[in-house]
């Protein structure tokens, strides 16, 4: 692809994202971050060129720019879809957490001719994609109760910093506050909003850095004929997404650390297993 593409942001998700534009064919890309060493690093890695400001980039290459890609902590979002819109270029932007924010932006911006795409990764996984199809032709029968577990250990979010020294330790931005939208994203786009909802949320450890924050979510959705039960936190010390789905007819178990899924049949007493595709991960 001859487009070329603005990155905001080069810490873990922006270099993830130019990891994805390089995979997809883009070789024009321009990367944005204010630490100098972020700079360096993405040059060196993949071949870019790169500035501390979107501000110094030239204005011929922003004329040239087709989408802004906004991977900067969600409490500067705002400042880069602002950015964009005047621009009247497309943003895509990571998944946010600042409510208030957003709700502004979709007042100002709703009219705006410019695409505003916020990050819905999860909804594209391929066993999600397959849950999705599951559960639209029927074929667990008639749903009772979902649970779902979303777990990781906030210290091995970035091994190679401090927690303090990113916005996770931040308790508006913190890191299972933010999990709980970016897991609901794919949760509505799959079953649709409930009718009702309740939640709890508190700190349970210590974790260095992170003093101020929740780690801890739990909360039940209401779909009217069946209840959904989500659990997010930043303390299981291995990672996992597991998910568990009790139908008339069938049960279906997901975990992301297997690369298929589970339904046992309740008729043939038996278990099928579906194998989903997966590509390499990133080495770290």
């Amino acid at each position: 692809m001859k487009e070329t593409f603005l990155v905001i942001g080069l810490g873990s998700m922006g270099k993830r994202r130019i990891r994805n534009l390089q995979f997809l064919g883009v070789s024009n890309l321009i990367g944005v971050d204010v630490r100098k060493d972020r700079c360096k690093e993405t040059q060196k890695k993949f071949n870019i060129d790169t500035y501390q400001s979107i501000d110094v980039v030239p204005e011929f290459l922003i004329k040239k720019v087709k989408a802004f890609i906004i991977s900067v902590p969600p409490d500067l979002h705002s400042f880069y879809i602002t950015k964009a819109v005047e621009n009247k270029t497309p943003c895509f932007v990571e998944a946010s957490v600042i409510f208030e924010e957003t709700k502004e932006l979709l007042s100002k911006y709703k009219h705006s001719d410019v695409l505003i795409a916020p990050s819905c990764t999860l909804f594209f996984h391929p066993a999600i994609r397959r849950i999705s199809k599951i559960i639209q032709i029927n074929d667990l029968g008639k749903i009772s109760n979902i649970m779902y577990h979303s777990g990781q250990y906030l210290p091995d979010w970035h091994p190679y910093e401090s927690v303090r020294d990113f916005y996770v330790s931040n308790k508006e931005t913190g890191g299972a506050r933010e999990i709980v939208p970016f897991e609901l994203t794919w949760i509505t786009m799959l079953l649709g909003h409930p009718i009702r909802g309740t939640g709890f949320y508190k700190k349970t450890i210590d974790i260095r850095g992170a003093e101020q924050i929740d780690d801890t979510y739990n909360i039940i959705l209401d779909y009217k004929e069946f209840m959904f039960c989500l659990t997010v936190d930043v303390v299981s010390r291995f990672p996992s997404r597991r998910l568990l789905i009790n139908g008339e007819k069938k049960q279906l178990i997901w975990d992301w650390n297997n690369n298929y899924l589970q339904i046992y049949c309740s008729e043939l007493k038996s278990w099928k297993k579906i194998d989903q595709q997966v590509i390499p991960s990133e080495e770290g």
